[in-house]
C-alpha cells in the first residue's frame, strides 16, 4: 500500500493528522526517534514500542556503509533485520553531503563519498538512493538532496537549490509504480524566503506523497531557523504530511507545530541522555550535578517511564557518575518518552483548541532547557 494522510482537525495553522503507512498508523504531530543504524542507542525495539513510538528513523548512508543494503535485503528487509515492526523512515544521506564535506564530491549526477568507516568509495545518485530504500522496504523514503551550510550567499544557495530540484525530478520518476510506502520531497533554499517559496512551489508541482523542510540546523541561529519554518511549512500542500528534518528542542517542536508541521526527528533526546542531560516538565536536569546525589525524587513525577516509576534522581546520578551503562539506557528511555509524551500533549491541544494556552505554559516551563543540538 502507499501512504495516506488525513487532517483530522486544526487549531490556527497547527494540524492534528493521521498518516497511514504499510506498517501502521502514525498519529500526528509526532516525534520520530533516531535509530541511525537501525536501533536507538541503548533501546530495544520492545522498549521503543512501549515508550509509544510509532516511527523510527534510520539513515541510508550509514546502513550502506555497514552492514550494506545487500545484507539487509537478503535478511528480509529493514523490518525483519531490525525487529522494528512499525513504520520506518530512512534519511537519504543528504545531510551527510553537508556533514562529511571533507569526504565527498558533488557533481550534477550525484555524490561520491569516501566512507568514514573504512575509506571505501560510495556513489549516491537520485535513482540509486530510491532503489536502495525500496530494497530495504522502508515505509517513508527521502530523496537525495544537497544540504548547503550556513552562512551561504543567496547566489550559491540558489545554485544548490536548482541541483536539488533536478534531483527531485529524477527521484520522483525513479519511484516504482506500486512500490509500498512513499517518497518525500525535500524543500531547500537556505535562509532565503524567496528560495524557500520557489522550492515549495516546484516541489508541490511534482506531487510527492509528503514533503520535508530540509537545510535547517546547519549553522544558522534560532531566528533564521524559525523563519525558515514560518515561510516554508504553510506553503506546502495542506493535504500532504510535512516533516521538519533534524530539529530539535521542545520549544522548536512547539513552534513548528504551531506553523503546520506534522513529523519531527532529532538525536537530541538520546544524545543528551548519554551525557546526563534529562528533559522534564519543569525544565532540564543535569543529573551529574552534586545536588542530585541524595535526591530521592523521581526525575519527573509526572512521567510514566520505567526510570521515573521505580528509581530516584540519586540512583541515576550514581549510575551516570560511575559510567554504568544502565544509566545511559534509563536516561535515554526517559528522554524519548518525554518527547513522545510532549507531542501527545500537543496533539491533544490541537484537538481541544487549547494549543495557545498549552504553548504559553510550555514556554514558561521549558525556556531554560532550550539548548540546540544538531542532527547526526
Amino acid at each position: 500500500m502507499s501512504l495516506s494522510f488525513e487532517v483530522l482537525g486544526t487549531c490556527g495553522l497547527a494540524r492534528r493528522g493521521r498518516l497511514t503507512t504499510p506498517h501502521g498508523v502514525v498519529e500526528t504531530p509526532t516525534f520520530m526517534p533516531v535509530g541511525t543504524l537501525g536501533a536507538v542507542k541503548g533501546l530495544t525495539p520492545e522498549a521503543l514500542e512501549e515508550a509509544g513510538a510509532s516511527v523510527m528513523l534510520s539513515n541510508l548512508y550509514h546502513l550502506t556503509v555497514r552492514p550494506g543494503i545487500e545484507t539487509i535485503e537478503r535478511l528480509g528487509g529493514i523490518h525483519a533485520f531490525t525487529g522494528w515492526k512499525r513504520t520506518v523512515l530512512t534519511d537519504s544521506g543528504g545531510f551527510q553531503v553537508f556533514s562529511l564535506a571533507q569526504l565527498r564530491k558533488i557533481d550534477a549526477d550525484g555524490v561520491t563519498f569516501r566512507s568514514h568507516h573504512d575509506g571505501a568509495m560510495l556513489r549516491f545518485t537520485p535513482e540509486s538512493v530510491v532503489e536502495s530504500q525500496c530494497r530495504l522496504g522502508v515505509d517513508i523514503a527521502m530523496m537525495l538532496d544537497e544540504c548547503p551550510p550556513w552562512p551561504i550567499s543567496e547566489k550559491d544557495a540558489a545554485e544548490s537549490l536548482e541541483l536539488t530540484l533536478r534531483w527531485a525530478e529524477r527521484a520522483r520518476r525513479a519511484w516504482p509504480t506500486g512500490q509500498p510506502g512513499g517518497l518525500f520531497g525535500i524543500v531547500q533554499g537556505s535562509a532565503y524566503e524567496g528560495l524557500r517559496l520557489r522550492a515549495a512551489e516546484r516541489m508541490a508541482e511534482m506531487d510527492f506523497p509528503g514533503y520535508a523542510v530540509g537545510g535547517v540546523s546547519v549553522g544558522e541561529d534560532k531566528i533564521h531557523r524559525r523563519r525558515v519554518v514560518e515561510w516554508t511549512a504553510p506553503a506546502l500542500p495542506a493535504h500532504k504530511p510535512r516533516y521538519l528534518m533534524g530539529l530539535g528542542t521542545p520549544l522548536d517542536l512547539l513552534h513548528a507545530v504551531q506553523h503546520g508541521v506534522d513529523l519531527f526527528d532529532c538525536v537530541m533526546p538520546a544524545r543528551n541522555a548519554r551525557h546526563g542531560l534529562l528533559f522534564t516538565r519543569e525544565g532540564t536536569l543535569r543529573i551529574k550535578n552534586a545536588r542530585f546525589r541524595d535526591d530521592p525524587r523521581p526525575v519527573d513525577a509526572a512521567c510514566g517511564c520505567p526510570l521515573c516509576q521505580r528509581q530516584s534522581r540519586a540512583f541515576l546520578h550514581h549510575l551516570v557518575k560511575a559510567k554504568e551503562l544502565t544509566g545511559a539506557v534509563l536516561a535515554t528511555l526517559h528522554n524519548i518518552r518525554y518527547f513522545l509524551d510532549f507531542m501527545a500533549d500537543l496533539r491533544q491541544g490541537v484537538e481541544l483548541g487549547t494549543l495557545a494556552n498549552l504553548a504559553a505554559e510550555i514556554t514558561d516551563r521549558t525556556s531554560a532547557g532550550d539548548t540546540h543540538t544538531a542532527r547526526p
